[in-house]
């Protein structure tokens, strides 16, 4: 029996270990039919990067997480089984995504200067990119679980972002996100019965540092993403 239940924890391991694999391969199987396999490959390893940076974090406040599960065209995401039990562990585990995909970006940046890569240099630039993007002020994007730990109701002001960002370039991705952000925009306007009241109590200091290292971020990744895309224009 023992050994039974030894098997059946591996196989279920490796049954994850597969799911994740299986639909990276079908991300880049996908995408390279756009832009060619080798940009695929790079583009989902930026997004794997980014997912792992939140798979550490959970896993580092001793959460129950899944692996990574992509699907094409949409990005990926890690399935907590065990939600953060307060805002600060909730910012913590979405400040870790944007921050590896953000070195993982700055990593790409510096190889394709060095060697003079066109498609390293594009990469970085969709990698920052899409690490901004993550950060919007609206759950349940990574910048919504950042700035939850200020005050909910910043999600309010990630809606006209999101409209005009919809309105500049049209995506049925963005059109979802809408639809996940809005019963998080209720909870800003009218508050969550589900949370304890204790949820969102953290010291001022706490706020103000993630505050800062929020702010920081996005205008980081906002130079980086403008400097790469002169490059990429010349």
């Amino acid at each position: 029996m023992g050994k039974l239940i030894i098997w059946l924890l591996a196989a279920g391991k490796m049954g994850k270990l597969l799911m994740t694999c299986g639909t990276m391969l079908l991300s880049v199987i996908a995408y390279s039919w756009i832009y060619g396999w080798r940009y695929a490959a790079g583009f989902v390893a930026l997004i794997f990067v980014h997912e792992m940076g939140h798979y550490a974090a959970a896993r580092q406040r001793g959460l129950d997480v899944g692996a990574p599960t992509f699907i094409p065209f949409v990005g990926a995401w890690i399935e907590l089984k065990e939600l953060p039990h307060d805002v600060e562990t909730e910012a913590y585990i979405g400040f870790a995504g944007p921050l590896a995909g953000t070195l993982a970006s700055v990593a790409c940046y510096f190889v394709a200067r060095d060697h003079d890569s066109n498609l390293l240099m594009a990469l970085a630039y969709a990698g920052c990119m899409l690490n901004l993007f993550n950060l919007i002020p609206i759950s349940p994007l990574d910048g919504g679980r950042i700035t939850a730990i200020i005050s909910p109701k910043v999600w309010l002001a990630g809606v006209p972002l999101l409209a005009a960002l919809f309105f500049y370039h049209p995506s049925p991705m963005l059109i979802l996100v809408a639809v996940l952000a809005y019963p998080q925009l209720k909870e800003a306007l009218w508050g969550n019965p589900a949370k304890p009241a204790t949820y969102y109590e953290v010291p001022r200091d706490t706020r103000i540092n993630y505050g800062v290292l929020y702010l920081g971020l996005v205008v980081f990744l906002a130079m980086m993403s403008y400097s790469i895309h002169s490059m990429l224009a010349l």
